[in-house]
C-alpha cells in the first residue's frame, strides 16, 4: 500500500527537501505541498492523505489550529506528524493534545523520516525519543487535573491503569510485559482496550490522558530508571 503524504511548511526549501527525501521510497507518495496552515487544511480536504507533515509555525493559520481542523473534519483515517525545531515549546504539547500522532525534529536524519511516516501511517505514535517525554513532562506541570478526565479512570481495570502509567513513562510493550510479568500479546490487548474505553487515538493520547487524569504526575521518573 502506498502512503499518501502532504508536506506543509512555510519554507519552500524545507518542503522541497522533505518531499525529495520521501519520494525516493516506493511505498510513499507526496501528493501535495502546502505553504500555510490554511493551505494545509484545504489540501488535506482535497487530497485525503494518510499522513500530513505539519510545521508548527506557519502564516495565516498556525500548525496547531490546522492540525485540529484536519483531524476534526476528516472522514477518513489521517495522521498528523508535527515538524519542529529543537525548541521544546508549548505548541508541540498542544499539537499532540489536539490529536497529532507525534513530532519529528527538522534536522531528522533522512533515513529516519520515512520510518517516522510509516510509523504514524500504521497507527503508531512517535513517543520513543526522550525529548517527547521531557516535553510532555514539562508542560503537564502547568495543567490542572481535569475532574472529567480523572473520572474516566474508573472505566479501567487495575491492570489497565498499570499499563497506562507504564506507557506514560515511555515503556514499550515488551518493557511493560517484563515489568508486569505478562505476555507482550496481553499488553497489546490491554492497550487496545484502553484506547477503546477512553476513546483515544494512540499511545501519545494515552500519555496525555495519564497526566491530565492525575495517574502520572509531572516529574515522575521513566520506568526502568
Amino acid at each position: 500500500m502506498t502512503i499518501r503524504v502532504v508536506v506543509a511548511d512555510d519554507q519552500a526549501l524545507v518542503r522541497r527537501g522533505f518531499t525529495m527525501i520521501l519520494r525516493i521510497h516506493d511505498d510513499i507518495e507526496v501528493v501535495a505541498e502546502a505553504g500555510t496552515g490554511r493551505e494545509a487544511v484545504e489540501t488535506a480536504r482535497q487530497q485525503r492523505p494518510d499522513v500530513v507533515l505539519m510545521d508548527i509555525r506557519m502564516p495565516e493559520m498556525d500548525g496547531l489550529e490546522a492540525t485540529s481542523l484536519v483531524l476534526r473534519e476528516a472522514d477518513w483515517p489521517v495522521r498528523v506528524l508535527i515538524l519542529t525545531t529543537f525548541d521544546p515549546d508549548e505548541y508541540v504539547y498542544e499539537a499532540l493534545h489536539a490529536g497529532a500522532s507525534g513530532f519529528v525534529l527538522k534536522d531528522i536524519p533522512p533515513e529516519q523520516l520515512a520510518v517516522a511516516v510509516r510509523t504514524v501511517a500504521e497507527g503508531g505514535a512517535l513517543l520513543a525519543p526522550s525529548i517527547t517525554r521531557r516535553l510532555i513532562d514539562q508542560f503537564a506541570q502547568r495543567r490542572v487535573v481535569s475532574p472529567a478526565t480523572s473520572g474516566r479512570v474508573g472505566r479501567l481495570t487495575e491492570r489497565e491503569r498499570e499499563v497506562v502509567i507504564a506507557v506514560a513513562r515511555g515503556a514499550s510493550n515488551s518493557e511493560i510485559a517484563e515489568q508486569l510479568f505478562i505476555g507482550a500479546a496481553t499488553v497489546k490487548s490491554h492497550v487496545s482496550s484502553i484506547l477503546t474505553k477512553l476513546g483515544l487515538r494512540d499511545r501519545i493520547q494515552i500519555v496525555i490522558f495519564a497526566y491530565e487524569s492525575g495517574l502520572v504526575e509531572a516529574g515522575d521518573h521513566d520506568v526502568g530508571h
